[in-house]
Formats: C-alpha cells, structure tokens, sequence
C-alpha cells in the first residue's frame, strides 16, 4: 500500500511526463527528422544505436544532470545554485532548434504546473531563472512538490525516450509493436545514464554526440519538415 505522499508523487509524475501532458513534445525530433532523411536512421536497430548514444552521450545525460542539480538547489532553498544551474543548461544546447524546443517545453511545464499544481514556493523558485529549460523545469517542480529526485529522474529520461521513439516511429515509419521493442532494448541504458547523472558534478556534464549536433543544425534549412526540430 502506497502511502499518501507515495501515491500523490506517483500520481503527479505519471501526469506531469505522460504524452498526454501539454508541453507539445510530439512537435520535436532533436534532429531524428534529418537523420533519417540523410539515413543515419534508417530502422529500428539504427534507432536503437542513435538513441542510446544520445542517452549516454549526448542531450539525455546531460539533461539528467541539469534536472539533478536543479532538484537539490530547491530542496537546499540554495536560489544562488538554481541560478547557475538554470544558466549554464540554457547555454548548453548546440542549435538554434534545439534552444526553441527546450526552453518552449520548460515555459509550458512551469505555466501550467502553475495553473494546475500550484504550490508554495513555486513563483519564487521561477523567479530565480531568466531562462528554463524542460529539465530544470522538471527538477524544480519536482523539488516543490517534494517528488524524490530518484523516481521523478527516470521518469524524466523515459519521457524524452519515448517521445525520441514516437518521432522515429513517424518517420522511418515503424509499427507500434517495433517501437515498443526499441523502448524496452533501451531500459537498461536509461536506468544506466540515470544512475550516473545522480552522481555526476556539474563539471562532468558534456556531450560527445557531434553528428547529432550536426542534424539539429542542419535541420533548420531541412527541405520539407514535419517537426520544428
């Protein structure tokens, strides 16, 4: 039996980072779209490839990161920190695309978890950051509403998977039951990369995924698009 706190934390989580949750995630790619057109991906198996070295490597690290070290700045009231964290994940993104797919999923989370689930403390916590990113948008709602860092991290890295995928899946195109495949081949590789951005300094963050990099570039001058990035 879930305890009180237990279940509400659970039921916000499942919430917060269901597709269903208005951040418009389904209007991204992080680049898929023009790996797949230059045939860096091209099935399933290449998706898998793509998406766990984006995981270990690239964006999905250092994501995490920045969620971790956004969460324990709130839980520490420590507003300096959440500042610096806040900054230095707004200046990391690597495109044009990449910075608008972000930081317009990060307003939308504080918006409405300020309509829906306000809390105390939540206005002044934003107040802190000139820019947010989705993930330390993640991590400071989730600190406010007292979710542990440990659960709210793998659902945060599920949710970018997924919605990774389900961009693939329109694309390449696959079916549903193959996407649920590459879904399950990566849950050890998120659960990896969650445990390591636990314990990660912020010194340690970095990205090593340049051709990824590069299709988040490139995307922009993409002849025809159906994502924004």
């Amino acid at each position: 039996m879930l305890t009180e706190l237990e279940a509400a934390a659970l039921y916000r989580l499942m919430t917060w980072l269901s597709p269903a949750f208005p951040v418009g995630g389904f209007s991204y790619s992080s680049g898929i779209e023009w790996a797949v057109e230059a045939g860096d991906i091209s099935d399933a198996a290449s998706l898998r490839g793509w998406l766990s070295t984006m995981l270990t490597d690239g964006a999905g690290f250092c994501d995490a990161v920045f969620l971790v070290h956004a969460h324990r700045a709130v839980e520490l009231d420590d507003m300096a920190t959440l500042r610096e964290v806040a900054e230095l994940a707004a200046a990391f993104v690597p495109s044009r695309e990449r910075q608008l797919e972000t930081t317009a999923q990060g307003r939308a989370f504080i918006e409405i978890a300020r309509s829906a689930w306000s809390r105390a403390g939540l206005d002044e916590a934003v107040a802190q950051c000139e820019t947010i990113v989705y993930p330390v948008a993640v991590g400071l709602v989730g600190a406010i509403h007292e979710i542990p860092l440990r659960p709210l991290l793998h659902a945060f890295l599920h949710a970018v998977t997924s919605n990774w995928i389900s961009a693939g899946s329109r694309l390449i195109p696959l079916g549903q039951t193959e996407s649920q495949r590459v879904l399950a081949a990566l849950e050890s590789v998120v659960t990896a990369t969650a445990a390591r951005a636990a314990s990660a300094s912020l010194d340690e963050v970095g990205s090593s995924t340049f051709r990824s990099d590069l299709a988040s570039l490139s995307h922009e001058t993409q002849y025809t698009r159906l994502f924004r990035s």
